[in-house]
């Protein structure tokens, strides 16, 4: 798989989704599968909107992009994160047996390399700290903001 744009182009494409599930008031995390250098899905953090604690960017971006592609597997696809999935969502994307999974901020407390670092598939390629520090900056914002409300 040939990388024409790079994954800071993506990550800034999965922040741009972050930022608006801090917009409606969601945990900002934001993701985007990208498939042949091209985004075939875009998501956000959706728990809040739709009273699902399921609806976590990475999971509503499989969907879409499954439904774009007409099929449940995402091979030859890359999905960038905001931060480290959770252990639910990495689950789904080795179901789904993604290729590459791109994020930049870790989890440090419900990330996925804590309490699953086998749920990817074993040929998921992993790259991490892409942009983390936007991406970091945006959830300790969306904290600060709550805890002070």
């Amino acid at each position: 798989m040939q990388q024409f744009l790079d994954d800071t182009f993506f990550m800034r494409q999965a922040i741009a989704e972050a930022q608006a599930a801090f917009d409606k008031g969601e945990v900002p995390v934001g993701a985007v599968v990208v498939c042949n250098n091209r985004i075939i899905a875009r998501a956000h953090n959706l728990t809040e909107t739709l009273n699902d604690v399921t609806a976590h960017a990475e999971m509503q971006a499989i969907t879409a992009a499954a439904n774009v592609l007409g099929g449940k597997y995402l091979v030859d696809c890359t999905l960038y994160v905001t931060v480290e999935p959770c252990p639910m969502c990495a689950g789904a994307l080795g179901w789904a047996q993604v290729s590459r999974l791109v994020y930049g901020a870790p989890d440090e407390k419900r990330g996925y390399r804590k309490f699953a670092p086998q749920a990817l598939h074993p040929q998921t390629a992993v790259i991490t700290g892409v942009m983390a520090e936007e991406a970091a900056s945006l959830m300790k914002n969306f904290f600060r903001i709550r805890r002070n409300t």
